[in-house]
Parts: structure tokens; sequence; C-alpha cells
């Protein structure tokens, strides 16, 4: 075989071996995402439903919550971090909590003397929801990991790390625009605009305006649900 055939096909070998493994990546990247995405989520009454938003009645549940500040990203990273380590056995109980969606991220800022306090739109209100984020304004951010059903406040571990709080959050009705795809400060609050708009048209009052999330940060970015959700007075 002559030499420059014996390099074209060499080359053609080489290019077949990168895409197979290209291939099995994506479909480990696939398989991960699946997996991770199969949690116990937070139930929920639908009550209307149309092609832009939902209006959903949540029942009372109960959230593990941190508080942290900086930028977007730093901060989710962080938040993450700790309320992992709580249902990954940093709790007194030595014991794992099955992970539950979606995680809940607010902005925040203190109140009164008393904390954690949230900064909502448009008014100010101590936030209660599952992770969910809300726009104030200022760096401090609240993220809450949504506790399984089967616990009360009385059976759950308590928490070793002093950043976290357990809460109960009572039943509640929201509008929730769903989304996915990659996902930023800037399109998280393009979503929440856009919300905002809907629900100014159809003549609804409204308290939070927040995000949650569903998946592991590690999901592909079409199979991650997202989620903009607003409070109903």
């Amino acid at each position: 075989m002559p030499k420059k055939l014996f390099s074209n096909h060499k080359k053609k070998n080489m290019l077949r071996i990168i895409a197979i493994i290209a291939v099995a990546l994506f479909l480990v990247w696939v398989a991960v995402g699946y997996f991770g995405s199969r949690v116990e989520r937070l139930s929920y009454k639908i009550l209307s439903s149309d092609k832009e938003y939902e209006i959903r009645e949540l029942p009372e549940h109960i959230i593990a919550e941190t508080m942290v500040s900086g930028n977007f990203d730093d901060a989710s990273g962080e938040a993450f971090n700790i309320l992992a380590g709580y249902i990954f056995g940093n709790n007194k109980k030595n014991q794992s909590i099955s992970m539950t969606s979606p995680v809940i991220e607010n902005e925040s800022e203190k109140i009164s003397m008393t904390a954690p306090v949230i900064e909502s739109e448009p008014e100010k209100i101590a936030m209660t929801a599952p992770v969910v984020e809300q726009n104030s304004g200022t760096n401090q951010k609240v993220f809450s990991f949504v506790m399984p059903a089967k616990y009360t406040m009385e059976t759950l571990p308590e928490p070793l790390d002093e950043r976290i709080t357990i809460k109960k959050v009572e039943s509640k009705k929201i509008a929730a625009l769903i989304f996915s795809g990659f996902y930023s400060e800037k399109k998280i609050n393009e979503k929440k605009q856009l919300l905002k708009q809907y629900m100014d048209r159809d003549g609804l009052e409204y308290s939070t305006v927040s995000w949650a999330g569903y998946n592991p940060p590690w999901t592909p970015p079409f199979m991650r649900r997202l989620e903009v959700w607003a409070e109903l007075k």
C-alpha cells in the first residue's frame, strides 16, 4: 500500500475511533442525567393550564435552606454543596436523605433583626418555597432543598451545619412557567419578566417571583426542567 494511502487510511480509522468515543461519552452523559433526574418531586395540583403558564396548588412541605452571597454561579455552587452535605449525612443522625426536587433559590436581605428574611418582587416577605430564585437587587440568596414527603419536622435529622435551617412551608398557589436548556442569571430574569407580563395581562396579583430547578447540575441542558414561579395572593 502506498505511503499516502496508508496515511489516509490511518486518519480515517482515527476519526472513526474519535467519533465512537464522542458518541459513547454523550450517551453516558445522557444516562447520568436521566438517572440523576429520577428523584422524588414535590407534588402539586394543576388548577389551570395553557401554553404559556400553569396555576398550581402546592401542598404543605418541609425545606432545608441556606443563605449565601455572591454572584449567580458562585452562590449556586456554594449553596448546593452546603445542602447536599446535609442530605448526604452531615447531620446528627449521620443519616442519608433521598434527594427531592425542585431545588429553590431566592435573593434576600435581613429585615427587623430576623434571619433569613427574603426580599421578593415587588414586596418584602419571608420566603417559603422548594431550588427557587428571586431577584431583589442584593447579593444575598436563599437556596432550599425540598425534603421527602415521608419526613416530619420531628423526624428529620438535625443539621450539623449551622448555616442550614429547616422550615415548614404552608400550602399556597403559584403561577409556573416551564423552560429548559442552558440557564444563566440573564435567561432566568428574562423568563421572570415574561411570566410577569402574562400575569399582569391576566389580572393576577402576585408577590414573590422565583426560579426552581429539578435536575442536578451535571444534567444535559436539553434534559433539564427549569421553572419560574410567582406566588399568588
